[in-house]
């Protein structure tokens, strides 16, 4: 059986996995190298410069406070959310970074989670505060990032009973000592969505955030001479611990966008020399889908990190875009990334990758009994770390959830997933959202990335609804978002061509948008619960219109 063996992370000695300690062996080794570029703001920062302004965040930070406080950030890309990053680690504080479509509810649960002393939040945000400060505690202090009217945004915290002071306050000079860092303290909070309940935060060490970073940088084959550039938010691990800090810990240029353009992404590629980039979710689609121009292949970019891989649209994507390898990982925030794709190499359609066997544990086992499926089965993924350090600590102030997750000494992804015979793992589905339709199990991803391939589609949910007749278990219905009238007909005889009988779709459901968490994970439990609509189309109603 294949393992991936590809994984030797930059910094060797284990004690080194702690960002400060990164990023003064960079600012060392290349203090004029350029680390931080930021097109939207116009400027740039060497690795000598980004670490000054870290450690002077660092000292202002510990000026108020002390190592281990969370620092709450909730802003929109920019130079001033990587400072605070970099900063809160100096001091040894940890960030908790906050999606910044939260409010209300979603807002004040994730403040309680966390229980930052301090915040850092762009001027927009002040309100989302204001409107729920009778439930929020423990915040002392926000430094207020200027992208609107700052001096009206820190009035608003002062009357709620806040202190609050412009951002540029923490880069000021002051005195003190900075701690020493461990590779096993605390770095961040990592929320995860929330798609079925409460969000959870991920409590991640430093060596943890560090390995994952390392990963990447192994998977991409990240060096001194390659730009990486991010485009998704900072607030979610892609970004930061994905593609900023594998850019650090390899010595590279990290090309910060503001977010994602599918119609600009290639004249940005080419406009900062990017090298290396991330995809998520439908992005690789989004720009497949924009209009072929003749000069698409004259651009510097050699590896694209796409989770998952459109493998339908992917040998003509390298092609069309002169792209060397497309890499693919499967983890999570809590288990970093246990499967990873090899470098370059071809893989069977679907396949995530190989498992990292030199520092995981990992199996696929029944999920109601934990006993191991055979080869070739579908199974729940579970994992163990063989190093200590690299996964996360569980969730932050949530002991039972913790317990729950990490049975029988192995974390539960909930995640369902098959191995063949030489050790390729393929991502199924989420078990909640699997389907089982008349004896076949039905996979709602594939089902979705098999309509994701029609011309006009956006984006669709595939989800199971009850079926009208006895042990017939579940109908498939799929919810789509079209950029152009299409009719239902022609998005069946799509699915038929490429789908197995028993998936394709009863039920098509056309929406202008799908409901979606504010971490833009598609609530499925919403599609469920609204079931077949009067506005849903019937692929049996229609057959028997037409005999």
């Amino acid at each position: 059986m294949r393992t991936y063996k590809d994984l030797r992370p930059a910094f060797p000695n284990r004690e080194d996995w702690a960002l400060p300690t990164v990023l003064r062996h960079r600012a060392a080794q290349a203090p004029d190298a350029i680390y931080l570029d930021t097109p939207e703001e116009g400027r740039r920062w060497t690795y000598a410069e980004t670490l000054a302004t870290a450690e002077k965040v660092g000292r202002s930070l510990l000026a108020h406070g002390e190592p281990g406080d969370r620092v709450l950030i909730m802003a929109r890309n920019s130079s001033a959310f990587i400072f605070t990053w970099l900063g809160s680690a100096m001091a040894g504080m940890v960030e908790a970074p906050i999606n910044t479509a939260y409010k209300g509810d979603f807002l004040t649960h994730q403040v309680r989670v966390a229980r930052p002393r301090w915040a850092v939040i762009d001027a927009e945000l002040a309100d989302r505060f204001t409107d729920v400060a009778d439930e929020i505690e423990d915040i002392e202090r926000f430094w207020v990032i200027d992208n609107g009217d700052v001096d009206q945004a820190i009035d608003k915290l002062r009357k709620a009973g806040w202190q609050a002071e412009r951002w540029e306050d923490l880069t000021v000079d002051r005195d003190g000592e900075l701690p020493e860092v461990s590779p096993r303290s605390l770095a961040s909070i990592f929320f995860t969505s929330g798609t079925t309940g409460p969000s959870k935060g991920v409590a991640m060490p430093h060596a943890q955030m560090f390995f994952f970073a390392a990963e990447t940088a192994c998977l991409t084959r990240l060096t001194d001479k390659d730009a990486a550039m991010a485009v998704t938010p900072l607030f979610h691990g892609n970004a930061q611990f994905m593609s900023a800090y594998p850019a650090l810990i390899s010595g590279a240029r990290f090309v910060l966008r503001s977010r994602f353009s599918a119609s600009r992404w290639i004249d940005q590629i080419r406009e900062s020399q990017v090298t290396v980039t991330n995809f998520i979710g439908v992005m690789m689609d989004f720009v497949y889908k924009q209009p072929r121009r003749p000069d698409d292949a004259d651009n510097p970019l050699r590896c694209i990190f796409a989770a998952p891989t459109a493998s339908s649209i992917l040998e003509d994507f390298k092609k069309r875009f002169g792209i060397e390898a497309f890499v693919e990982v499967f983890g999570l925030t809590e288990t970093s990334a246990p499967i990873l794709s090899p470098y370059g190499e071809d893989r069977p359609a679907g396949a995530a990758g190989l498992v990292a066997d030199d520092w995981f544990d990992v199996r696929l086992v029944d999920p109601e009994t934990d006993e191991e499926v055979p080869v070739g089965e579908v199974g729940e993924l579970v994992v163990r770390p063989k190093v200590p350090w690299i996964t996360s600590l569980g969730y932050y102030g949530m002991p039972e959830k913790t317990a729950e997750a990490w049975r029988n000494l192995w974390f539960h992804t909930g995640d369902a997933l098959r191995r063949d015979e030489e050790g390729w793992f393929y991502f199924v589905d989420r078990y909640k959202d699997a389907l089982r339709r008349r004896g076949e199990n039905i996979s709602s991803y594939e089902v979705e990335q098999a309509i994701l391939g029609y011309k006009s589609v956006v984006e669709c949910a595939v989800v199971a609804v009850p079926a009208d007749v006895d042990a017939g278990e579940d109908e498939v219905m799929a919810c789509v978002v079209v950029r152009e009238p299409t009719t239902p007909e022609e998005l069946w005889e799509w699915c038929d061509s490429r789908l197995p009988a028993f998936a394709v779709p009863r039920y098509l459901r056309f929406v202008e948008a799908l409901p979606k968490t504010p971490s833009e994970k598609v609530q499925k439990a919403v599609l469920r619960e609204q079931g077949v609509t009067t506005d849903t189309h019937d692929r049996e109603k229609y057959r028997q219109q037409q005999k």
